[in-house]
C-alpha cells in the first residue's frame, strides 16, 4: 500500500482513532525507553549500594593487615599469609570468591588464585576508575584477561573494585578486587527490574488513559456538534431549494396570473359582445324600424314592436346580472365550508336549472378565507364546465378529509375528453390548477367516455398557517 493511501486512510480517521492510535504508539515508546533509563539506574543503584556495604565490610577487616603501601612494592610473607587465612577462613571465606589487590601499574600484589601475585596486565577501564577514587561495582560475567577462574563459573558475579586510601593523605594507593558470590542479589535486582518496569508502566498507562479519556470526551462533542451542523446544513439546504422551488413557482404563478386575466377579460368582453351587446343592438335597431317611425302605424303593431324591445333589453339585462354573479363572489368570510358548498351548488342551480347532487363531511374544520375562495372556484368552475360540455349530466359534489387535507370531487356523467390533448393556456382547468397549488393543493383529473372527474387536495392547515 502506499505512503499516499496510508495518509488518506489516515486523514478519513476520527480525532480519537488517531490520538488512540498515535498516543499508544508514542506512550509504548515512552514507556520502553523510560522504563530502560529508569530500570538502568535502579540497577546501577542497587548495585552500587550493594557493592558498597560490602566493600566497607571488605575494607574494614583488610585495611589494618596491609602495611603502608606507597612505599611498598611487594607484601611480606606475614601479611601474605594472614590475607590467606582471612580470605581462607571466617565470614570473607563465605562471601568473597576470589580477591585481588592491585597496584597503580596494573601489578597484582595479592591475589587468592597464587598464580596471578606478581604478574602485571593492562589496567582495565574499571580499575582505571577505581584508581581516580571511585567505587566500581558490576554484576556480569567477568571478560577481564586475569578472570579466568571466574570467567569459567559461567554466572553473573558481583565485581568490586574498591579504591584503597592512605589514612593521613586520602590517597589512592592501591585497589582491592574482589567477586562477592551474591545468591540473593540476582533475586533482588530481578524484583527491582520488576518494580520499576511496572511503576512505569502503570504511570504511563495513567496518564495515557486519562489523556484518552479527556480527548475521548472532546471528540464524542465535536462529533455531536459535527452531527448537529450537518443537520443544520441538510435542514439550510432544504429550505434553500423549497425556497427556490417557491419562488420558481411564484414566477410561474405570476406569469400564469398575468395571462390568465388577460384570457378571463377578453372572454369577458367575449360574452359582452355576444349576449348582451347584441341584444342592445337590436333593441337600438327596432327602435327606428318604420313600424315605431311612421305616423299610420297602427297601435297594435307599434305595442307588438315595443314588447319586442322590451323582452330584448330584459334578455341583456339577465345576461349581464349572470355574468355579473359568476364574476363576484357572495359573502363567505363567516361561512362554513358545508353552508360553502351549498351556496356555490345553489347558484348553479338557479343559474342552469340543472340537478346537482352534495354529499358534505359534518365533521367542523376552521378554514382560510383564502381556501375558502380556492374551493369555490374549484366547484363553480367544474360545474360550469360540465355543464357546458357534459350538458350537466349526472352532476355531484362530494367532500371529505384525507387527515388534515380537505378533498373535494366534482363529477359528471358526460361524454369525457382527452385530458392530455386540453390545451394548457385554457381558461378553466388551467386557472383551477394555478389557484390550488398556489396554496400548496394538488389538483387531479379524470376523464373516460363515461363521464369526468375533478379531484382537489389541500391541507387547511397549512393555508390556515399562511394565509
Amino acid at each position: 500500500m502506499r505512503l499516499s493511501e496510508l495518509l488518506e486512510r489516515w486523514h478519513h480517521q476520527s480525532l480519537a482513532r488517531q490520538f488512540l492510535l498515535a498516543g499508544g504508539v508514542v506512550s509504548l515508546a515512552a514507556m520502553l525507553i523510560v522504563g530502560a533509563l529508569v530500570t538502568t539506574l535502579i540497577e546501577d543503584a542497587v548495585t552500587r549500594n550493594s557493592a558498597a556495604t560490602t566493600a566497607m565490610y571488605v575494607d574494614s577487616v583488610i585495611a589494618p593487615l596491609l602495611p603502608d603501601l606507597q612505599t611498598t612494592d611487594v607484601l611480606d610473607d606475614l601479611t601474605s599469609r594472614t590475607l590467606d587465612e582471612t580470605f581462607g577462613q571466617g565470614a570473607l571465606g563465605g562471601r568473597v570468591m576470589s580477591f585481588r589487590l592491585w597496584r597503580a601499574d596494573g601489578t597484582i600484589l595479592y591475589a587468592t588464585d597464587k598464580g596471578l601475585i606478581g604478574k602485571t596486565f593492562g589496567p582495565s577501564d574499571s580499575l582505571q576508575r577505581a584508581f581516580s577514587g571511585t567505587l566500581v561495582a558490576e554484576f556480569e560475567v567477568p571478560d577481564d584477561e586475569e578472570s579466568t577462574a571466574e570467567r569459567a563459573l559461567g554466572r553473573p558475579l558481583l565485581e568490586i573494585y574498591n579504591p584503597i586510601l592512605q589514612p593521613w593523605s586520602g590517597e589512592v594507593v592501591a585497589v582491592s578486587e574482589f567477586y562477592e558470590v551474591a545468591e540473593g542479589f540476582e533475586h533482588s535486582l530481578a524484583q527491582a527490574r520488576l518494580w520499576s518496569w511496572m511503576a512505569v508502566a502503570a504511570v504511563i498507562s495513567i496518564f495515557f488513559l486519562s489523556l484518552s479519556a479527556v480527548v475521548l470526551r472532546g471528540s464524542r462533542t465535536i462529533e455531536q456538534q459535527q452531527a448537529a451542523l450537518t443537520q443544520r446544513v441538510t435542514e439550510l439546504s432544504d429550505l434553500l431549494r423549497q425556497n427556490r422551488e417557491l419562488h420558481a413557482r411564484a414566477q410561474r404563478a405570476s406569469q400564469r396570473a398575468t395571462a390568465l386575466n388577460e384570457s378571463y377579460l377578453r372572454r369577458l368582453g367575449a360574452d359582452l359582445h355576444d349576449g348582451p351587446a347584441q341584444l342592445v343592438a337590436f333593441a337600438a335597431l327596432r327602435i327606428d324600424s318604420p313600424a315605431l317611425v311612421a305616423p299610420d302605424t297602427p297601435h297594435a303593431v307599434r305595442e307588438q314592436e315595443i314588447d319586442g324591445i322590451k323582452a330584448r333589453l330584459h334578455e341583456a339585462m339577465e345576461e349581464i346580472r349572470s355574468i355579473c354573479s359568476g364574476l363576484v363572489l357572495p359573502h363567505i368570510e363567516a361561512t362554513d365550508l358545508p353552508d360553502l358548498l351549498e351556496r356555490v351548488v345553489s347558484a348553479h342551480r338557479q343559474r342552469t336549472d340543472a340537478d346537482v347532487g352534495l354529499t358534505v363531511s359534518a365533521e367542523p374544520r376552521p378554514l382560510a378565507h383564502s381556501a375558502k375562495i380556492c374551493i369555490y372556484r374549484f366547484v363553480q368552475e367544474a360545474l360550469n364546465n360540465g355543464f357546458h360540455h357534459g350538458k350537466g349530466l349526472g352532476q355531484k359534489v362530494w367532500q371529505g378529509f384525507d387527515g388534515a387535507a380537505i378533498v373535494v370531487e366534482v363529477e359528471d356523467k358526460g361524454p369525457g375528453f382527452d385530458v392530455h390533448s386540453t390545451r394548457s393556456e385554457g381558461l378553466g382547468l388551467a386557472g383551477l390548477r394555478e389557484r390550488i397549488e398556489s396554496l400548496g393543493g394538488s389538483y387531479a383529473i379524470e376523464s373516460s367516455p363515461e363521464g369526468t372527474r375533478l379531484r382537489m387536495t389541500i391541507n387547511a392547515e397549512e393555508v390556515e398557517q399562511t394565509s
